[in-house]
């Protein structure tokens, strides 16, 4: 049974005359008439009272219009939402984010991209990067905020810088770091630092030892935190310094106090990752909504 049977049963029931549900339908009589022959022949029921003028259904056929009706809705309902989804109209995106990095550039995309695309859910992911890598190359992800990975990270992807932040320590406000204005590097290097673990935040501990590379001393990390939450809360409590970039402002409480380091570092670039190849129009909907967040 395919659906043009189920078009042309409902066209001979509405019209209950097989010469105007021809015209309606733009075929020829015959055709129709073996076409209804054909579906009764498949299902093994009559549908209509054939000896009757105009053509009226069997009480089974009663049943099977109200069920065809509904499939052929169906049907087209089914039509219209996926074209939707391939427009950017409707549907899902899945995106990775890294919160300690982007909470300035997440609720600006977010908003632009409700803008241009109000019909498409954002489903929002806290990830670590190596989670958020997996995750766009297994297509549970569509694009990913987070820190710039070297080229071999981000093999396959596609990445696009959008902002860059200025490095700072973040500690808590009695700590000898907090009185100045800005931090040295060289007192940095001194302190117990807690950091990201360095299973899910590799590139985060490699960045660290790169900054202090240069003094000739590697970092003392004496914690690691899955999460920006829990590193915050270290600092908090004394139990080390935290090198971090700047929009941390945005996520720590009054409890800490955040300094630039001096001298300045190069500062932490932040961008959108993507798949290069079988993007949907939401997923580039969503990115140029970045592109557009990263000004402000």
């Amino acid at each position: 049974m395919e659906l043009r049977h189920l078009r042309y049963f409902v066209a001979v029931a509405e019209e209950q005359n097989l010469s105007r549900a021809a015209m309606r339908l733009h075929i020829s009589q015959p055709p129709l008439s073996r076409q209804i022959r054909d579906l009764e022949a498949e299902l093994g029921i009559a549908l209509f009272d054939h000896g009757s003028k105009p053509v009226r259904l069997t009480e089974a056929g009663r049943v099977f219009l109200t069920e065809a009706r509904t499939l052929l809705q169906r049907a087209e309902d089914a039509v219209q939402m996926a074209k939707a989804v391939a427009g950017g109209e409707r549907g899902e995106i899945h995106v990775g984010y890294a919160p300690s990095l982007t909470v300035e550039l997440l609720p600006r995309a977010l908003r632009y991209f409700r803008e241009s695309s109000p019909g498409v859910h954002v489903q929002l992911h806290d990830l670590s990067t190596q989670e958020m890598l997996r995750g766009l190359r297994d297509g549970k992800l569509q694009v990913a905020l987070l820190v710039k990975m070297s080229r071999q990270a981000l093999t396959g992807l596609a990445f696009e810088e959008l902002q860059r932040h200025q490095v700072c320590v973040a500690t808590y406000p009695s700590h000898p770091l907090a009185r100045g204005q800005r931090a040295g590097l060289e007192q940095v290097a001194k302190e117990r630092l807690v950091a990201f673990t360095r299973a899910d935040y590799p590139e985060h501990q490699a960045w660290i030892a790169d900054l202090f590379a240069p003094l000739n001393r590697s970092p003392q990390i004496v914690e690691e935190h899955d999460s920006i939450t829990s590193l915050i809360a270290a600092v908090e409590s004394g139990r080390g310094v935290a090198v971090i970039a700047q929009p941390l402002n945005g996520l720590a409480s009054p409890r800490l106090k955040i300094r630039p380091l001096q001298p300045a570092p190069p500062p932490l670039a932040v961008g959108i990752a993507y798949r290069k190849k079988s993007r949907s129009k939401a997923t580039d909907n969503f990115i140029e909504a970045a592109r557009r967040a990263k000004g402000g």
